[in-house]
């Protein structure tokens, strides 16, 4: 019995593994095919295989993880204090009318603008650095956070407030039984999108707001030398990074709260 149980949870982990690395598998074909077959010369369209050691390469000597713990530590900073602030404002928005009327106008506005825009204004403000690229990243990331945090306070159904109204539950009650449960799978989603655009603007900003360390300073400074294996190298660290918060973060916040209380399915 333990085997075969044994057995099924090793199938189980196997076709999970199996279905992650197929869509990589897919790309890495088509893109060794268009290195081969394509109009990019080498250097500007390296194959797999010089990626992979220029990968190696750079964090054997050290460089890569030194330059993605900065980017990581400036992200982990400037997202905290966005997801903090855009839930806080949402929460505000989606329970109080006053706080809506006087904030709806103002996220409305400040939501299309690129955060890259702001940087010239956070560079005088703050100077060069970290502190501007870590309040940038923020800033940004808190338009996402505050517009679906308020929109998911919004779609709690009343007749579960009213339910647990009719039951004695107190405001505080109410909001961390009912009306918090309700609206995180669409605070789950804002801070989906609130990291991604706070990755955006932070491998930009590394290199506007003239910090010496960074993935963005790398990809950028290896763009003047056409180093292309080296800007891959620093993007696919980029994109581990984003996988490993997806599914070592996120979907576990997930499995945990509204998966397991029946809100969402896997």
């Amino acid at each position: 019995m333990f085997r075969a149980s044994a057995t099924l949870g090793l199938r189980r982990a196997a076709w999970g593994l199996a279905q992650l690395a197929f869509p990589f598998v897919v790309v890495a074909i088509a893109w060794e095919a268009f290195a081969i077959l394509g109009p990019f010369p080498p250097r500007l369209f390296p194959r797999l295989d010089v990626i992979g050691s220029t990968f190696v390469r750079l964090i054997a000597t050290g460089i890569l993880p030194l330059h993605a713990l900065d980017t990581i530590l400036r992200l982990a900073a400037g997202f905290a204090l966005g997801g903090v602030v855009g839930v806080v404002v949402g929460m505000l928005m989606g329970r109080h009318r006053w706080a809506e009327d006087l904030l709806v106008p103002v996220v409305s506005v400040g939501n299309p603008i690129p955060g890259l825009a702001y940087a010239p204004l956070f560079v005088l403000w703050f100077g060069l650095g970290n502190l501007p690229a870590v309040l940038l990243v923020g800033f940004s990331a808190t338009f996402p956070v505050i517009v679906n945090t308020w929109t998911g306070v919004k779609a709690v159904k009343d007749i579960w407030i009213r339910a647990a109204q009719v039951m004695g539950a107190a405001d505080r009650q109410l909001f961390r039984k009912v009306v918090l449960p309700g609206a995180l799978p669409y605070v789950l989603t804002g801070l989906r999108l609130g990291l991604a655009r706070a990755w955006r603007v932070l491998i930009a900003v590394e290199m506007l707001t003239s910090v010496s360390v960074g993935l963005g300073w790398l990809i950028f400074g290896a763009r003047e030398f056409m180093n292309t294996d080296v800007m891959l190298a620093g993007i696919a660290v980029i994109g581990i990074v984003g996988l490993a918060l997806e599914k070592l973060v996120f979907e576990r916040i997930e499995q945990f709260t509204v998966v397991r209380w029946g809100m969402m399915q896997r």
